[in-house]
């Protein structure tokens, strides 16, 4: 790792193990110009700027400046200005007081330093003494009165680049910021797909590859939430890139709000990546002094495929961006009530769940939807957070010890940024809810949204949880957020900072999340919007662990699943087992294969298990043994996507390492059989080349496999190259777990 600025090439190089990064001072004006992104150069080369190809036409502005146009139009920028001569799409965008829009930074200064300031007011990653370092490059542009500091940040464990950006006004006027990328990338097409995320309700995050062409390709959110449909995600790689070799280049935007992520190719056939927030119904007023500071944006190379770049994403959101208690800690396995009882439940009810779950080790019961306030559907009583006395005779600290007395813990559910019109809030405060003077604002779920640019609505809000939090022993929070924002307006805002609103409504979140683990520091939040319409960076600052999706169908979510793990950890999804036929879809799967399928995540179930057979509830024993037999080599292990049912449409499997490549363990999923099938061969990855591994399996089917593997030791290069062997199929929906463990 290192930052190094070569001064008298104009250079500046940042490397991390396996990649460097390289941008350079152009011209005498000193236009910051990228030059290289990729495999890690020789330490000895300094002398970059020929990457740029200066000397081609049509030259600097120093050299022949009656085409400066030219020169702007085809130089590849560090932070691409608007309305001067680069006519691709522009990084940034003002509104001065005269009415003008045009803006265009060149260098001024720099600092490199060791460690890497936090973000004010936004998620940011994070490193201890000596693990990062930061180049911060100041640029300006004189006539606009605006600075522009770019700052860079590499860690020593993890081929990443961190980026943002901070705009700052040193003019005596006030600026509009109408556009403010995270990200600016420009580099050559080299014949590129994207792939990118997409989905909506109940199917999240399925992976969507394409090719680009002339023009631009995007995904972008305008829901104020980054949302179901598309993914603060995006990736460039080669046609014959795969999920072991092929070059990658990975995006992804720290941030919960409105986003923007495209490549454009423009007539020269390069490309430019931008990434940050929608500059749709963005307006943000700077005053003289004032800084505005872009969230991060993530930057990832890999030479070895895209799963690759997913390990390195997996490690920089582990290490440096998830904080707390539990962050390296195995997480409850806990039973949700919602499918159980939807709103119908009283304490007799969840304590009679809690006794039969503590009967199969279960750790945890969280209390959904329907405990506070006039809540008997999803009509009405959002913001009217009073515990509801009928359903829980005795208070929720009777039913909370209650629980606790049979050795499980309680978690309980909020829906902190929303208000229903049929509740006591909205009718003492219908100025807090987010709505346009004059026009009937638009319902989803029947539900409004709180205004969460004002403080006394965060302050409100937040001494209302606050009372319930402190009132029992409550160690486990999930928040939800169950529609889109619409209808902009703010009460609060004056006219002219209208603009503002979007950006400050996720701050608003921030602050209060960040007020909420800071005070309750032991308790494990998990957040969740709709299902997993709030998966992104940002939410992970502040919750350890975020719910995938509302989608519990064994089948749906190995796309869901794999979708979120090419760039999340496993630690980070929330995933549950649920009764069949699933409320989702109606298909019925097996119990085992549910198991294996949610054991790829936090873990837990999302069913009323009264009402199961014993044999069902001696499966959960089984998959609670399971869990913690391997959670803590799938929590911190590395992750290998072996294949994908969203590929071949007949079967899914995945893999998790140890780091030093002793252990592993192997999902595998029979999603379709077929006739007169051959058995398969899973080349697993990871292992030692030289090292014997004994190889055993889980489940009711492993029997016949068990006569391939339990007489005979494995290299690590047999299981590798030669692969497993599974035994022909035997069924739909079928599964088998497999653990690969070295013998000294």
């Amino acid at each position: 790792m290192g930052i190094v600025f070569y001064e008298k090439e104009g250079v500046f190089r940042l490397d991390t193990k396996n990649t460097t990064y390289a941008l350079g001072l152009i011209d005498n004006e000193k236009f910051a110009s990228h030059l290289y992104y990729g495999k890690k150069l020789g330490q000895n080369d300094s002398d970059l700027q020929y990457l740029a190809r200066i000397n081609e036409f049509p030259f600097v502005p120093s050299v022949n400046a009656r085409d400066r146009l030219s020169f702007l139009d085809s130089y590849p920028s560090e932070y691409a200005g608007h309305g001067t001569g680069d006519f691709r799409d522009s990084a940034v965008q003002i509104k001065t007081r005269g009415g003008h829009s045009a803006v265009s930074f060149t260098y001024k200064t720099h600092r490199i330093y060791d460690g890497k300031d936090p973000l004010n007011s936004l998620p940011s990653t994070f490193a201890g003494a000596g693990a990062v370092q930061t180049l911060e490059l100041v640029c300006e542009d004189a006539s606009a009165g605006l600075e522009a500091v770019l700052s860079y940040s590499v860690f020593d464990d993890c081929d990443a680049v961190i980026r943002s950006v901070k705009l700052k006004n040193v003019s005596k006027e006030k600026i509009q910021i109408v556009k403010c990328m995270s990200l600016c990338l420009d580099m050559d097409n080299d014949d590129y797909e994207m792939i990118s995320l997409h989905g909506s309700w109940a199917r999240e995050r399925h992976i969507q590859r394409r090719k680009i062409g002339f023009g631009s390709s995007s995904v972008s959110s305008l829901r104020g939430e980054s949302g179901h449909q598309d993914h603060p995600f995006i990736a460039l790689v080669n046609t014959d890139t795969t999920q072991t070799r092929g070059n990658v280049y990975g995006f992804s935007f720290v941030y919960s709000g409105n986003f923007y992520a495209g490549v454009s190719v423009n007539q020269f056939n390069s490309a430019r990546i931008l990434m940050g927030i929608n500059p749709s119904d963005f307006c943000w007023n700077l005053q003289a002094g004032e800084v505005f500071t872009s969230p991060e944006a993530v930057l990832v190379y890999s030479n070895e495929g895209i799963g690759g770049m997913s390990r390195t994403f997996h490690d920089v959101f582990r290490n440096h961006l998830i904080r707390g208690q539990y962050k390296d800690k195995k997480r409850p396995i806990l039973i949700n009530n919602w499918e159980a009882t939807y709103f119908d439940f009283d304490t007799d009810k969840l304590l009679s769940i809690a006794k039969d779950a503590a009967k199969t080790g279960i750790e945890m019961l969280v209390m959904d939807d329907g405990w506070f306030g006039n809540r008997s559907s999803d009509n009405m009583a959002l913001g009217d957070w009073v515990v509801n006395d009928q359903k829980l005779k005795g208070g929720l600290p009777y039913l909370v010890n209650e629980v606790n007395k049979l050795g499980v813990k309680f978690g309980i559910w909020f829906e902190p940024e929303m208000i229903s019109p049929d509740s006591d809030l909205y009718r003492a405060h219908p100025d807090w809810a987010i709505a346009i003077p004059s026009r009937t604002p638009g319902l989803a779920r029947n539900q409004y949204v709180l205004d969460y640019s004002r403080r006394d609505v965060v302050e409100h809000v937040y001494e209302s949880l606050k009372k319930i939090l402190t009132s029992a022993n409550i160690e486990y929070v999930k928040w939800d957020m169950n529609r889109p924002l619409s209808d902009i307006g703010s009460a609060f805002l004056d006219s002219e900072s209208q603009g503002e609103l979007y950006h400050r409504y996720v701050l608003g979140v921030y602050a209060m999340q960040e007020r909420l683990i800071t005070d309750f520091p032991h308790i494990l939040l998990e957040n969740c919007s709709g299902g997993g319409a709030r998966f992104d960076p940002g939410m992970l600052y502040y919750s350890p662990q975020i719910w995938c999706s509302d989608d519990t169908d064994a089948v749906e979510r190995l796309m869901i699943q794999e979708g979120t793990a090419m760039v999340y950890p496993l630690s980070a999804m929330g995933a549950h087992v649920s009764v069949c036929p699933n409320h989702t879809v109606g298909r019925v799967t097996p119990f085992e294969t549910r198991g294996y399928v949610a054991l790829a995540g936090t873990f837990g179930y999302e069913l009323d298990i009264t009402k199961l057979s014993e044999e069902d509830k001696d499966s959960i024993k089984h998959q609670v043994e399971l869990y913690h037999r391997y959670n803590d080599l799938v929590r911190t292990g590395t992750y290998y996507r072996l294949a994908s049912y969203g590929d071949n449409h007949e079967f899914d499997a995945w893999q998790v390492s140890s780091k030093d490549g002793t252990k592993a363990l192997v999902t595998y999923v029979q999603v379709l059989s077929r006739p007169n099938q051959k058995s398969r061969i899973i080349k697993v990855q990871g292992l030692k080349e030289n090292v014997s591994y004994r190889v055993t399996l889980e489940g009711s089917n492993s029997a016949d496999d068990m006569k391939l593997y339990s007489l005979r030791l494995f290299s690590g290069s047999m299981l590798m190259n030669g692969g497993l062997v599974i035994r022909n199929p035997w069924g739909d929906f079928q599964s088998k777990l497999i653990y690969i463990e070295a013998v000294e």
